[in-house]
């Protein structure tokens, strides 16, 4: 789970950090703080992946890149 990258960064309309994971379509978190985000984020994952396979479907193998903040 934790090798799904992630994008995070500060958006004004949500006024909030937003949390992406580009690899897991519609996979996306918020918080308060970058760390908050992250943290969300992790749980988006786990739901996400929980959620396809309950549903039969595909689980994307994480590509393995970094965490990045922007």
């Amino acid at each position: 789970m934790d090798r799904y990258e992630v994008i995070i960064f500060w958006s004004d309309e949500d006024d909030a950090f937003v949390a992406d994971v580009p690899e897991l379509p519609g996979c996306h978190a918020h918080g308060a703080t970058q760390e908050e985000a992250l943290a969300q984020a992790k749980e988006a994952v786990r739901l996400w992946i929980d959620t396809a396979r309950e549903f039969g479907d595909p689980v994307p193998e994480p590509k393995g890149r970094r965490l990045i903040f922007a």
